[in-house]
Order: C-alpha cells, then sequence, then structure tokens
C-alpha cells in the first residue's frame, strides 16, 4: 500500500479524429511522402488524444499540473521531473486518415523505489486506442517521476567518449541528427510542452540536461520507421521499447535493426557507442 493507492483504477477517456492535415504535418515532420491509401505509419498514434489542458494550469516543467483533486488523472507526487520510461505496444489494425478515435485510459499500478539518484516513483498506464469503434492499438506505458537535480550535479548525459557505435552485428542502419527543428515539430504534433525539448536553459539549468533532450517517443518512432523501411508498413504486431540514457539535439543518433525469424531487436545509439534506446519487435 501506499499514500497514492486512491489514484489506482483512475480512468479518463478522450476523443479526436485524424484529420488530412494533421497527417500531412506528421508526413512533413518526419520527411515521409503522404500515402496513397491514406494509411497512417506504425506509431501515428501518439499524436492523437494529446492533452488539453488551458496553459494556465501547466506546472513549472510545462507538463499539466498535478493535484489531489478527484478530476487529477496522475498523482501529485513531491518529485518534480517526470520522464516517459517505456511503453509495450499492440497493433491491431492500421490508422486510416477520417477515423474517428476514442483513447480509454487507466492508472494500472503505482510504485515507489529509492534509486541511485534518490526517490523514484513508477506510475503504469494502460491505453487503448479506438479507430471508428474498433480497436487499433493498445499500449502499456511506464512513467517515471524522479527527485529534482540538485544545482551542481554534472550534466546528463556525459560528452561523447572515444568510443564508436558498431554497426557490426545489425542487418542495417541509419544515422541522422535531430535538429531542433525536428523536437519542435514533434512537440507540436503531440502537443507536448515539457520544457526539456524546446527550452534550453531550462533543461540545462533545472533538470541538468547537457542540452535539448530528444524525446522518448520521437526515438521510437524513428525506430519504427526504420522498421518500416526495411520490413515494410504496418507490418508489427507488437513494439516495446525502453529508454536508456538521453538523447540530445544536435548529435548523431545511430538507429539499428535486426531480424531472426518473427523477432526483431533494434536500437538507437549515441555516436560513442552509448545505447539511447531499447527495443524488440513481432511481426
Amino acid at each position: 500500500m501506499s499514500g497514492w493507492d486512491a489514484w489506482i483504477g483512475r480512468e479518463q477517456r478522450a476523443a479526436d479524429r485524424i484529420d488530412p492535415a494533421l497527417a500531412e504535418r506528421f508526413h512533413a515532420t518526419f520527411d515521409l511522402p503522404a500515402p496513397s491509401d491514406g494509411i497512417l505509419p506504425q506509431g501515428f498514434h501518439f499524436c492523437l488524444c494529446t492533452p488539453t489542458a488551458p496553459t494556465a494550469q501547466l506546472g513549472r516543467d510545462g507538463h499539466p499540473a498535478r493535484d489531489d483533486s478527484a478530476a487529477s488523472f496522475l498523482p501529485p507526487f513531491p518529485m518534480p521531473r517526470r520522464m516517459w520510461a517505456s511503453s509495450e505496444i499492440t497493433f491491431h489494425s492500421p490508422l486510416a486518415i477520417g477515423a474517428s478515435i476514442v483513447r480509454n485510459s487507466r492508472v494500472a499500478s503505482i510504485a515507489e523505489k529509492d534509486g541511485s539518484s534518490g526517490r523514484l516513483a513508477f506510475v503504469e498506464i494502460t491505453h487503448e486506442t479506438h479507430a471508428d469503434g474498433a480497436l487499433a492499438v493498445s499500449e502499456v506505458q511506464t512513467l517515471v517521476y524522479r527527485e529534482a537535480a540538485a544545482p551542481d550535479a554534472p550534466l546528463a548525459p556525459a560528452e561523447p567518449g572515444d568510443g564508436r557505435f558498431d554497426k557490426n552485428g545489425w542487418d542495417a542502419h541509419r544515422a541522422l541528427t535531430p535538429s531542433p527543428a525536428l523536437l519542435f515539430r514533434y512537440s507540436a504534433l503531440t502537443f507536448n510542452t515539457h520544457r526539456i525539448h524546446y527550452d534550453a536553459p531550462y533543461a540545462r539549468g533545472e533538470e541538468r540536461y547537457r542540452g535539448l533532450v530528444v524525446h522518448g517517443p520521437l526515438t521510437a518512432s524513428l525506430l519504427l520507421g526504420l522498421a518500416a523501411r526495411e520490413i515494410g508498413d504496418n507490418t508489427l504486431s507488437q513494439f516495446s521499447f525502453r529508454g536508456m540514457s538521453p538523447a540530445i539535439a544536435g548529435e548523431v543518433l545511430h538507429l539499428a535493426i535486426r531480424r531472426d525469424g518473427d523477432e526483431i531487436t533494434l536500437g538507437a545509439f549515441a555516436s560513442d557507442g552509448r545505447q539511447v534506446m531499447k527495443a524488440t519487435a513481432a511481426i
């Protein structure tokens, strides 16, 4: 039992519609051609049913403020730093332009732990996204809340070392440099106002990151794009990812994939080989 048990089982429902303009902005963000059949890439669901808290209700970090009221979907943890730690996603059917969307979300579990950086709180949320009444995507998302960084804490991650990402052992590889413009566009697509993605002085001074942080679901979407390029569009039935270390805007990011039958392993790495994200998928 914990002080946050009252939040377990809380539910939230959101509705949306996939309009052509949103789809066009998504494809422009990822430099993709528009689909001739109106079917959208896997990962598009991250852009749907986004937070709609008024600007006046945003917290210092840019996320919607939390309190102890019955209307607060997430608990008001005293730990101020929030990260999207991981997701386990099942793709049931593709999303298409014009579809009416309903997403049902539920707080499945809450756990507190002591870590090397201090107190941590983990929240597991289940999301079910329906398109025109049929289940399209189900997801188990894990958020982690951490204590505030000390003003003199070392900037994270450390500067790239002398190592080098090794392409050996991977079937395919793509290198790119996420720019601040890419981060801005993805924040706009997902209506994400977390300041670590666009406010460099805040990211550095308050949360002690070395630069603007690449969104976890953005990195996951880039890995999904690599899978689509190598295996085919909308071919995955499952996709799970876990953030290992922050990716920083303006620095080279290596995406890699290998396949063993229907099992797929993916990864994102910094230039010196530091792993940014681990991911697995199934066809």
